[in-house]
């Protein structure tokens, strides 16, 4: 077991890495292996270094469909929208939802609120009421201290807006949680919360050991952590589409007669609310959209689905981040979530296919990007209810993932324009893909 152990792995160059790799944990087809880490290398070494230079201990590319959804017009800008998923379906699903309601008037959106936050979680052996007494003047000593680091921003319209400090005796009788509220404006502002947090806990800590006014028995004071809170319940953005049913009809392509499509969707989605089964994968497939644009823009996908899913369930159970509503004969679908990202810093600027991205969607401020990213999710979460409560989520799903099984069972061009063809109208799965190719299982 230890013979597979290495020390200073991240010393070694890529293709020693690989080449190490290959020899302990691939054995049976090290030069295969190997072969298959290289092959993704790119050629142009300078991108390389930058694609390298993301990650740690990078032995490869893994790289990902890259994909247009277009027709999408939100508050009245048409946009053709990147998105980046593996996931069959997902672009069209959402491509389909945006020409649906091009001429039903589009996406309406709106961002509510921008607030970051950042906490700072500490000890301290004095009393809440003698707490409550220092605070203020303590809150003017960490801002000012930081003001080094806030300036830039300030001089942006950013910074700190408010200060707060919590107790939670649940986790220990003498915690205490200041909390920070911040203003990023176009970037995400992770670097910029941290390093503000940072130095307040450092104030924080000198303030403990210096300050006059202390009295001995107060001067204990343990910080635990200062961090950034990726849930940010006051970073949000809503978007939603409406139209009468009278409308909807003439764009509608469905068996089904308008009024029973459309109170079939709004019952699937009040399924989603009340019934947290169901809604965690409703949820997954707004952020089927979601995720698409944000790795697409070099944003942080991972941070804005923990966010989201904290928000879905904020009232204690877990529920549908979108709601539908018909009133007077008047369809109405929203969504409504958290969305902190950013357009400068970060990857945004570093990758070229970020950047590439956001010329795309015509160089958007922050809040432009939330109003794009929520849109998308809204119109991946009408397309893929639209199929349930019609034709079911199947036909669609499986007609395009056809691709993807005629090349797993290695079908030449000419067998996957025949297979095209008889797959129009039948059922697809492996095993009757199989049978077309005349390949036993």
């Amino acid at each position: 077991m230890h013979d597979k152990s290495i020390s200073g792995f991240s010393k070694k160059s890529k293709e020693q890495k690989a080449a190490w790799l290959a020899t302990h944990f691939l054995e049976d087809s090290v030069g295969e292996s190997v072969q298959t880490l290289t092959q993704f290398w790119l050629r142009d070494r300078s991108l390389q270094e930058t694609l390298d230079g993301f990650s740690e201990n990078t032995i490869s590319n893994f790289p990902m469909p890259y994909g247009i959804a277009p027709n999408f017009l939100i508050n009245g800008q048409m946009y053709a929208v990147p998105m980046v998923t593996e996931e069959s379906s997902v672009v069209a699903a959402a491509a389909s939802a945006a020409k649906f309601w091009l001429p039903l008037g589009g996406f309406h959106t709106k961002v509510v609120g921008t607030v970051k936050l950042g906490q700072i979680h500490f000890k301290w052996k004095g009393t809440e009421e003698r707490w409550k007494t220092l605070f203020p003047a303590l809150c003017e000593k960490l801002i000012l201290e930081a003001t080094h680091l806030s300036a830039n921003m300030a001089k942006r319209g950013g910074g700190i807006s408010a200060i707060k400090y919590f107790r939670n005796p649940a986790i220990s009788e003498d915690y205490y949680q200041i909390r920070v509220r911040f203003e990023t404006c176009d970037s995400m502002g992770a670097n910029f919360i941290n390093s503000i947090l940072e130095q307040f806990a450092a104030t924080l800590k000198q303030w403990a050991n210096t300050a006059p006014e202390l009295k001995e028995t107060e001067r204990s004071l343990d910080i635990i952590m200062a961090i950034l809170s990726n849930y940010t319940p006051e970073c949000v953005v809503k978007t939603w589409v409406s139209c009468s049913l009278k409308a909807m009809e003439a764009t509608l392509k469905t068996r089904d007669d308008v009024r029973h499509f459309a109170r079939k969707f709004e019952t699937a989605v009040h399924v989603a609310i009340h019934d947290p089964y169901r809604a965690v994968t409703h949820n997954k497939g707004i952020f089927n959209g979601i995720d698409s644009v944000v790795l697409a823009t070099g944003n942080d996908f991972r941070a804005i689905e923990a966010c989201g899913h904290a928000y879905a369930a904020r009232d204690g159970q877990y529920r549908s981040l979108s709601k539908c509503s018909i009133e007077n004969d008047q369809f109405y679908f929203e969504l409504e979530m958290p969305l902190a990202i950013g357009t400068v810093g970060g990857l945004t600027n570093l990758h070229p296919l970020a950047k590439l991205s956001l010329d795309i969607l015509q160089n958007p401020t922050a809040e432009e990007l939330m109003q794009v990213i929520a849109a998308t999710g809204l119109a991946q979460n009408f397309g893929a209810l639209r199929s349930l409560v019609t034709t079911g989520i199947q036909a669609g799903h499986m007609k395009m993932h056809l691709q993807n099984i005629l090349n797993h069972l290695g079908a030449n061009t000419e067998q996957k324009k025949e297979a095209a063809t008889y797959f129009a109208n039948k059922p697809v799965s492996f095993s009757s893909v199989r049978q077309f190719l005349g390949i036993e299982e």
